[in-house]
């Protein structure tokens, strides 16, 4: 089996040691020569300017590709069409346009801005009408919490390419059925953009439950088992977190799967054992 194309998602640091964490990370990641790297926008808007600052340097000193991601919460048309316009003008053509979390958490009602856009869709149409980005939207595999279906979801995707979307990116997920279900059902209503499955292995146990519950992530029984009393192993933790993360990619490989984008949470150990047990070599 081939090795797959491999793209990797960070955050921007809040503080000095944190920044330096990320940088020793995508230094660690960049040998694997993914095809991008995303760094995401805070809730609500609230890293924009951190963001903006990561994928610059990323640009400026790396020879990745840097993908931004923007969201419309909390901010008017024209703020969303500045930071888009200085992405492109500083040499960043490519972001993730996402609606993005209410600043009041996720689950709470999301609420537009009075001038501002409601969705990823607008968010879409506004970045193909600023300049040519390359344009990558979300997905939820297992349907967006918010959503009263997965027809509806595929319905909201379906809007999104419309709108000049490049492909998509799927929510964390553990088990392959939940991928290739809404995958399977993305071709059959016509759709035809890559759909990139989110790999997150697991680097806190707790955190990782926390989130799945945030985003409508089934956690299966035997996922929680295998790391039961790990807490307090971080080594063997991490060894099982990759084991996991690659056994359910090889799966996916299996059903023509040949992209696969991890949510690294700037840890570079978990991603880097995964990619070497897929075959990714730098």
């Amino acid at each position: 089996m081939n090795a797959p194309i491999i793209s990797f998602e960070f955050f921007p640091p809040k503080t000095e040691a944190m920044e330096e964490k990320l940088w020793d990370s995508i230094k660690q990641l960049a040998p694997l020569c993914p095809d991008f790297v995303s760094v995401t926008y805070g809730a609500g808007g609230s890293t924009r300017e951190r963001t903006h600052r990561t994928v610059k340097r990323i640009l400026d000193e790396t020879k990745l590709k840097p993908v931004a991601h923007l969201t419309c919460v909390d901010a008017s048309k024209e703020q969303v069409d500045e930071v888009l316009r200085e992405y492109w003008a500083s040499g960043v053509k490519s972001i993730v346009a996402l609606r993005g979390d209410p600043p009041t958490g996720v689950g709470t009602k999301f609420v537009a801005n009075i001038d501002g856009y409601h969705n990823a869709t607008d968010v879409v149409k506004a970045a193909k009408k600023i300049a040519d980005f390359d344009v990558s939207v979300s997905f939820y595999p297992e349907k967006h919490p918010e959503s009263p279906s997965l027809a509806h979801d595929i319905d909201v995707l379906k809007a999104k390419i419309d709108a000049g979307a490049n492909r998509a990116i799927s929510q964390f997920f553990c088990e392959p059925d939940k991928y290739l279900r809404f995958r399977d059902l993305a071709v059959k209503n016509g759709i035809n953009i890559p759909l990139l499955p989110g790999i997150m292995p697991v680097g806190s146990v707790k955190g990782y439950l926390r989130m799945a519950a945030g985003c409508n992530t089934e956690v299966p029984a035997w996922f929680i088992d295998a790391f039961e009393g790990l807490d307090e192993s971080p080594e063997v933790r991490d060894l099982v977190a990759a084991s996991i993360a690659s056994d359910l990619c090889t799966k996916l490989q299996t059903e023509g799967v040949s992209h696969f984008h991890f949510y690294t949470l700037n840890k570079a150990s978990l991603a880097l054992a995964t990619c070497r047990r897929l075959g990714v070599k730098s």
